[in-house]
């Protein structure tokens, strides 16, 4: 089953369609009504108290800030940091820091076997990438089909939703479909809310890096040319240190010089 983020686009194209649906019915409308309500502008109902937006009795959302710990994504395209949101999704921190360090077994698409004590992520390759949207990684397959052998429930927070760039979410088939997968966003996106379990928050310079791997040569199924590896995921406590960034790698050494005849 290919698990797949929902992109905009139908959301823009139903947009359209309810648009055509309410300019029909106002077409339709007799002519009469037309003209009493042209003659007869409406007076705007009085706002209680209770509305306003300086009201006491106003509710202000504000969007939860991550309290968990920090995961360090190193990929061939350079270091993206997460803080996860190990309150408003405990189930999804936990299945993930589980996965990453190995402590989780999970079965291995491949071969149906079940795998202890390997972190399911190294190795692994970011396989969609959707320039302006997202990149998506975490299948232990690397077609978007694999999970780890077992799904987990949504977590939804009212006030967690995909209202700036750089959330780490969940995945998913459907409702409930949460295994392994995840993507991390390039932009603002609220198609996307109260849809995707999100479980993290990226800073700045690792949207730039999204940007950056959002934006590689791809083929028709968003797939990069050339493999994005996540060479290493790492789980880091507050009051640890992060751990030292991998050095470039090295470029490959010139050919010797042919001898002349």
């Amino acid at each position: 089953m290919r698990v797949s983020p929902w992109i905009p686009a139908v959301c823009l194209a139903f947009t359209s369609l309810t648009g055509f649906s309410q300019q029909s019915t106002t077409d339709s409308q007799p002519a009469a009504a037309s003209q009493s309500q042209s003659s007869s502008p409406a007076t705007p109902a009085a706002q209680s108290a209770q509305d306003l937006p300086d009201s006491p009795g106003s509710q202000i959302h504000v969007s939860p800030q991550p309290a968990g710990p920090t995961v360090v994504f190193d990929s061939s395209m350079g270091r993206m940091t997460c803080k996860l949101f190990s309150k408003e999704a405990p189930n999804a921190v936990a299945n993930f820091i589980g996965l990453a360090e190995g402590t989780k077994d999970w079965t291995d698409p491949k071969t149906r076997q079940l795998v202890h004590g390997k972190p399911l992520y190294d190795g692994t390759t970011f396989h969609r990438v959707i320039p302006g949207f997202m990149i998506q990684g975490g299948d232990p397959v690397g077609d978007g089909t694999g999970d780890p052998g077992y799904l987990f429930k949504d977590e939804f927070d009212p006030n967690l939703n995909f209202d700036v760039a750089g959330r780490l979410a969940m995945a998913n088939s459907g409702p409930d479909t949460n295994g392994s997968q995840f993507f991390i966003t390039e932009v603002p996106n609220d198609a996307l809310d109260q849809k995707y379990t999100i479980f993290g928050q990226c800073d700045e310079h690792s949207v730039l890096i999204v940007q950056s791997i959002a934006r590689v040569e791809r083929d028709g199924n968003d797939k990069p040319l050339t493999p994005v590896i996540l060479n290493k995921v790492t789980i880091v406590q507050d009051g640890q240190p992060l751990p030292p960034e991998p050095a470039p790698a090295a470029a490959p050494p010139a050919p010797a010089p042919q001898p002349q005849p």
